[in-house]
Order: structure tokens, then sequence, then C-alpha cells
């Protein structure tokens, strides 16, 4: 079982999943998901630095993520350290497809390092 979280900083969505992410529960991850991309923040980071599971499931969540950014101008990134991630990840995703970062301020200041702007 997934906990999800959700935090604006300002005019960057993160969504914060801790737990595994499985075919039990990729439909709240994904309603989090499309909720702030709904809102069309400047940027979104996918926090998965608390996952200690994350296989098929979680990489199609993480490739969904991606192609709603980049079709809505959003700039995404992800954020973990994990091995269970970083693994599943290496072997599913060609590299660059994912803006990967160790922690969630570190996504944010990358976000912010490319051009995405403040609001308050």
């Amino acid at each position: 079982m997934a906990v999800i979280g959700v935090d604006d900083r300002d005019g960057i969505s993160v969504v914060s999943v801790a737990g595994e992410i499985d075919m039990t529960c990729d439909e709240p991850i994904r309603a989090a998901l499309t909720a702030q991309f709904d809102r069309r923040p400047a940027g979104l980071v996918l926090d998965l630095t608390d996952v200690g599971f994350f296989g098929s499931t979680g990489v199609r969540l993480v490739v969904e993520a991606a192609t709603w950014a980049r079709d809505q101008g959003v700039a995404f990134a992800l954020a973990s350290t994990r091995r269970a991630v970083l693994r599943t990840l290496d072997i599913a995703l060609p590299d660059g497809v994912v803006d990967l970062h160790p922690t969630a301020p570190d996504a944010i200041r990358a976000l912010r390092t490319a051009g995405v702007p403040v609001s308050h």
C-alpha cells in the first residue's frame, strides 16, 4: 500500500509516494498526479525517495507522468535514491527519459535552474 502526499512549492507540485507501488495502488497515485497536472503547475516532482517496492506499475506511472508533463509543457523531475526504484528504471527506461535527482529539493532546484518560475 502506498501513502501519497501532495505539496506546492511556489508553483512546483510535489507528489510524494511512500511504501510500495504495485497494481493495487496505481489508481490513487494516478489520481494524485492527474489532479496536479489539471492545476497546470509550472513544474512537477514525483518524489519516490520513500518507495520500497517499485515494479512495472511504477514504471508505467512514471512514463505516464513524463508524457503528460511533456504534452502539457510542464517541467517534470523524479526524486529517488532507492535501489528498488533506480534499478527498475535503469532496466526499463533509456537514459534521459526522466530527469532524476536524489531528493525532492534537488529536483526542485534543478527545475528552477532550468527556468521554472517561482509563483506566489
